[in-house]
């Protein structure tokens, strides 16, 4: 199962996407999570239902320092061995 989830609001430089990743490692979710030039941040997860629940979950709210306005959730595509910070877009 894969997601596509765009997350909006002050998500920038408050160690969000390293934030993702630990969380990502912690529920054994794969995929990948970038900036983007909007100033937004983009992610694709892949795991069980249960495991993107929970990262979704997350993703709401992020790391304290994050101000999360919301998170457009999409199905995605894809097949990831891991997960990356990928460069910004």
């Amino acid at each position: 199962m894969v997601k596509h989830l765009r997350i909006r609001g002050l998500v920038q430089g408050v160690f969000y996407r390293e934030s993702m990743y630990r969380k990502a490692s912690e529920l054994n979710v794969t995929g990948w999570v970038r900036n983007c030039s909007d100033m937004n941040v983009e992610a694709m997860v892949q795991g069980t239902p249960e495991a993107l629940d929970a990262i979704i979950a997350w993703a709401q709210h992020g790391p304290d320092t994050a101000q999360v306005e919301r998170v457009e959730i999409e199905e995605g595509e894809g097949n990831f061995p891991r997960f990356e910070i990928l460069r910004s877009r």
